[in-house]
């Protein structure tokens, strides 16, 4: 034990060590890494442009320059015209100088009386004070102000190299990402193939998972780059359609801008809206178009940041929006300017690996959308954490997709049996064992209330027709409904709390079909047996949350056995994944008996013996479903 908790801390250390090595390989070989990172993206980018000139059969090593010198002459030519309206709107600054300067003054006007007051007040006393200063008998000269020294500024001499440094420094770096993104489309096959040989080895299982990582990465991120472009567009059309009514001159120069703008995450909204507001406070006397302007960006960029983007990103790309945040944070601090504009790609690939790799899982769980508990487990969380009014709006958003035995057999009866679990293992006091069964009770009884009852269609094999469960629709209603409560279901617990609420869900679904059903609550087997002989029913129901009731509900079977030879009788072991066989072979069943493990088993098994098949919910009903009888093991 002691040696398992020495390699578990080991374990910890040693990923804690691999980490700050990673992280400080990435923050020193960043000179490289930012404009690998920057080709990658750019390769993913434009790889389907070479390929579809590719399939006109033009040679990749004509179509990769092709397509580059397409898109530096678009971004060349973007440049040349947005240079041009910059020169516009600066030649026309000058006419705005009065709009400009009535602004200042009123914003100086403006000023409180009281500031100016205490403002005058503390130059009159300081006034006094060097007076009274200056003219004291007894000093033989006056007092005065010392002289401020002179500031020291320390130049650095600049050189050549330096200066070449300054201004090829940006220069190299596009250079080095446009010959890193050449290669990569020119041999990206052989890039593929090197990674996944890499990552996946020789073995088929590793190979086919590493081939699976990469193409759900590049179809993230491709997906992400593509949704980031639509949004852009439409962003910075509403803004330079917005802009032109308002009357902001080159409105769709500014347009233009916060498109481009918006790529850059949290600080591209604010630079494209910084030129449009001073235009708007040089240009118009009042104040109303500035605030326009202002409400614009704010309004459409709240809508988009909270609203649009989490719902197309989280459902396409895969990421939470706070590993969005916390990935822009992470990756601006490490590279910079790059690192902000790479944040999200390169986190989509983090994602990618943590669900590919058990080693590396955290990362999907840490940044990823995919709910990490399933509703089961967050219902039983929540009833631990003694949140009844959660848990029970967890059932209620389920059941918004699902109907009630879906609620019942996926989510609330796999919790019960965690919760059993805990409480043979000691693990759940006896407070919070009471709350969680209590809550359940009183959520299933809320929910089977307010849930309207599904209109069910059975096909009855005497007469051959088609009837409702529920009465309101033609013909006698009285005869119809005493035909569907003539067939009665006994459910008993086979020994505590956990078993007794399952068997009540069991009453209430079979109730919502038309069943004259009954749940008993625990109690010693003489008493259970005595119910059974006053009810008569046409089957009893024994419910057992395994593994711990599985004795208990042998032993009951037996029981009733013994007493009513010709009773039927259904064991239920809910969500049991142990060998059947084996369990009914100890169970020495009766043959038409049965041992079943799911709500939906045991309901068709009674629509069944009751001579009835469930046909169709809500609405008309469809082409009769004449399922076959589950098999009795």
């Amino acid at each position: 034990m002691k040696r398992t908790a020495t390699s578990r801390e080991l374990g910890r250390l040693s990923g804690l060590l691999t980490a700050i090595v990673v992280v400080a390989t990435l923050y020193f070989g960043r000179v490289v890494f930012v404009p690998l990172s920057l080709a990658f993206l750019f390769s993913l980018l434009l790889a389907p442009a070479v390929s579809a000139l590719e399939w006109i059969r033009l040679p990749r090593l004509l179509a990769v320059p092709l397509v580059l010198l397409a898109v530096f002459g678009a971004l060349g030519g973007l440049a040349y015209r947005t240079s041009q309206e910059f020169i516009d709107v600066t030649n026309q600054l000058p006419t705005y100088k009065k709009t400009i300067e009535d602004k200042v003054h009123f914003i100086r006007r403006s000023s409180t009386p009281q500031l100016d007051k205490a403002s005058n007040s503390v130059k009159e006393l300081e006034d006094e004070l060097s007076n009274s200063a200056n003219s004291n008998p007894g000093s033989k000269k006056p007092i005065t102000a010392p002289a401020k020294p002179l500031p020291v500024q320390v130049v650095t001499p600049t050189n050549a190299i330096s200066s070449i440094e300054n201004i090829f420094g940006p220069l190299a770096n596009v250079i080095l990402v446009t010959i890193f993104t050449i290669f990569m489309l020119l041999g990206r096959e052989d890039l593929r193939d090197r990674f996944i040989r890499l990552a996946g080895g020789k073995r088929s299982s590793t190979m086919s998972q590493a081939t699976q990582a990469l193409d759900e990465a590049s179809r993230r991120i491709n997906r992400y780059l593509f949704l980031q472009l639509v949004v852009n567009v439409c962003y910075g059309a509403i803004i330079g359609t917005a802009l032109y009514f308002i009357g902001i001159p080159n409105a769709a120069l500014w347009g233009l801008c916060a498109a481009i703008f918006r790529f850059l995450p949290y600080i591209g909204p604010p630079l494209a809206a910084a030129m449009p507001v001073l235009l708007s406070l040089a240009i118009f006397a009042g104040w109303q178009h500035a605030l326009m302007t202002v409400a614009l960006f704010a309004v459409l960029e709240l809508l988009v940041s909270n609203f649009i983007e989490p719902l197309l990103y989280g459902a396409h790309v895969g990421l939470s929006a706070l590993a969005i945040l916390v990935a822009a944070v992470f990756w601006t601090l490490l590279w910079g300017f790059p690192g902000l504009v790479l944040s999200t790609p390169l986190t989509v690939c983090l994602v990618v690996l943590g669900r590919y790799s058990p080693a590396f899982s955290f990362l999907n769980i840490l940044l990823g959308d995919e709910p990490v508990l399933e509703p089961h487990a967050q219902y039983y969380q929540r009833l631990l954490s003694l949140d009844q009014a959660e848990a029970r709006q967890i059932a209620v958003q389920y059941c918004k997709d699902k109907p009630l035995e879906d609620l019942y057999g996926s989510v609330v009866i796999p919790a019960l049996s965690l919760a059993e679990q805990d409480r043979h293992r000691d693990q759940l006091d006896k407070h919070t064992e009471n709350y969680i069964f209590q809550s359940t009770r009183e959520i299933a009884e809320e929910l089977a209330e307010s849930i309207e009852a599904p209109s069910y269609r059975h096909f009855t094999p005497d007469t051959g027709s088609l009837f409702p469960v529920e009465s309101g629709e033609s013909g006698s209603d009285d005869a119809l409904t005493a035909k569907n409560r003539s067939f009665s279901v006994l459910c008993i617990p086979a020994n505590d709390a956990a078993d007794e609420i399952v068997a009540l869900l069991l009453c209430q679904l079979l109730e919502r079909r038309g069943f004259s059903a009954q749940s008993i609550p625990v109690a010693a087997i003489a008493h259970m047996l005595d119910t059974i002989t006053g009810s008569k029913p046409d089957v009893v129901c024994i419910s057992a949350l395994p593994p711990f009731a599985i004795d208990h509900a042998r032993a009951l079977y037996s029981a009733v056995r013994a007493k009513f030879p010709g009773q039927d009788q259904i064991v239920c072991l809910w969500h049991s994944d142990g060998d059947l066989a084996k369990t009914a072979a100890r169970f020495r069943l009766a043959p038409n008996d049965g041992l079943l493990t799911t709500l939906s088993e045991v309901l068709q098994r009674l629509e069944s013996r009751a001579g009835r098949t469930v046909t169709a919910e809500v609405g008309e009903p469809t082409a009769v479903n004449q399922t076959p009888l589950p098999s009795t093991i």
